[in-house]
């Protein structure tokens, strides 16, 4: 939890800064900021399954500590190009496609690890503790951010993130892993086990609603979000300070999000609960298309940004929990690169398509084209049995032998509500850390 904590902290200082060093120090133009985040989103796009099946096979605390020390490295050329006077938009381009393909090495890591660290009825608890903790991370790392942006510059500012990574590895060096967690012995095919992951969400109903949910709405966030410094810095005037400071209290809504999903899904329910927050998500969107330039409207884009966030953790955490409890522990690291694959894989598209709409029909509107794309998620979910779904599904699934992929036995009707079938196969997950919705 601390080296986890202190690597959003420092992800988030990057997530304010780099954007601010693109267009203030750099003049990216409007299709560059759009280039710089298809280069971002494009590793998890080819690498997560990989990284997945990796994860299954694996002491998950070496890959960890492995994509932490990559991307310290990697992030420490910024600040050391800027003293040279040799920072180039090509390097800070290089540099975010090697930090996000670490970053989907640790991920797949990470997450899958939680599993084998609680018992698995506290897995939705701990996944709210866990997204709450991260949310006020994720704050005071945007607002450390604007500080030392404000106080250095944006380049030096990244040092913070270097220093975070260093954090997270030390600490990652010294869990004690379960002895679940070590990799089976034997010759073992990675293509194969990529297909096994892929089949295994495939065939499950509620995983498979679930991704197409999570993919439709990472491609809709990805679009808003490639031009969401472009439209604050630029078209409504905002200094990188109020830029800093509106991402940091409108991040506070994932803490609200994240906290409150347990006992949101207990009263009404997972399904009802999910349903609510989805369908609220494109309404925040509407401060954000009517704003001028002005405090009153920048105040009224950070209270629309705590409501998307509180919408997105309370999501986030609930999906993430469900995926958990009904996937066999030798599927974990590959459930969640199936969803992290398919999801993941809409957003270069959306960045390039964000680009292309940006600069064809202008920076507003596009916004307004992905506000109205983040009703598909809603229609997806609406159309499907996990609406009505109120109860958590068991957290005791049936375990396999290697290689096999056995259904576990059918989970009875819910109360309140009509049956949802079992998972027949499983697989899927996804990281959603503060601020983006990855989403989703």
């Amino acid at each position: 939890m601390t080296g986890q904590t202190a690597s959003v902290a420092g992800s988030s200082v990057s997530l304010m800064v780099a954007p601010v060093l693109a267009v203030t120090q750099l003049d990216a133009t409007t299709s560059e900021v759009a280039w710089l985040t298809f280069a971002g989103q494009l590793p998890p796009a080819l690498l997560a399954l990989h990284a997945g099946a990796l994860a299954d096979r694996s002491p998950k605390q070496k890959q960890m500590i492995a994509g932490d020390l990559v991307s310290a490295g990697a992030v420490a050329t910024l600040p050391a190009a800027a003293a040279l006077g040799e920072l180039t938009l090509m390097q800070l381009m290089t540099v975010t496609v090697v930090q996000s393909a670490a970053k989907v090495l640790h991920d797949a890591a990470a997450i899958s690890f939680l599993p084998s660290l609680v018992d698995r009825a506290l897995v939705q608890r701990s996944n709210s503790r866990v997204g709450a903790l991260f949310a006020v991370a994720a704050t005071a790392g945007s607002h450390l951010g604007a500080a030392l942006t404000a106080l250095l510059d944006p380049a030096r500012a990244l040092l913070a993130d270097v220093g975070s990574y260093l954090i997270s590895a030390s600490c990652t060096a010294r869990i004690q892993s379960p002895p679940a967690d070590e990799a089976a012995g034997g010759k073992r095919h990675l293509h194969r086990e990529i297909s096994a992951g892929l089949r295994y969400v495939h065939r499950d109903t509620r995983l498979a609603t679930l991704t197409l949910v999570n993919a439709s709405t990472s491609f809709a966030l990805a679009l808003l979000n490639t031009l969401w410094a472009l439209y604050l810095l630029r078209t409504l005037a905002m200094s990188p300070t109020a830029f800093g400071v509106t991402l940091g209290i409108g991040t506070l809504g994932a803490v609200v999000g994240a906290w409150s999903a347990p006992s949101l899904a207990r009263r009404f329910g997972p399904g009802p609960m999910m349903l609510t927050a989805l369908a609220l998500t494109p309404l925040t969107q509407i401060p954000v298309l009517l704003a001028s330039p002005g405090l009153a409207w920048q105040v009224g884009i950070g209270a629309a940004l705590v409501g998307q966030l509180a919408c997105a953790s309370a999501v986030g955490t609930t999906q993430r929990s469900i995926r958990q409890v009904v996937t066999n522990s030798d599927m974990q690291g590959r459930m969640q690169a199936a969803s992290t694959w398919l999801t993941s894989s809409s957003r270069p598209l959306a960045a390039l398509l964000a680009g292309a709409l940006g600069t064809w029909l202008g920076v507003r509107p596009t916004l307004g084209i992905g506000a109205c794309l983040l009703l598909i998620p809603l229609a997806v979910f609406a159309r499907s049995s996990l609406r009505a779904l109120r109860e958590m599904p068991d957290p005791t699934p049936r375990p396999t032998r290697k290689g096999e992929l056995a259904a576990p036995p059918p989970t009875p009707a819910p109360q309140g509500g009509p049956s949802v079938p079992r998972p027949v196969h499983t697989d899927e997950e996804s990281h959603e850390r503060a601020g983006k919705g990855d989403a989703p």
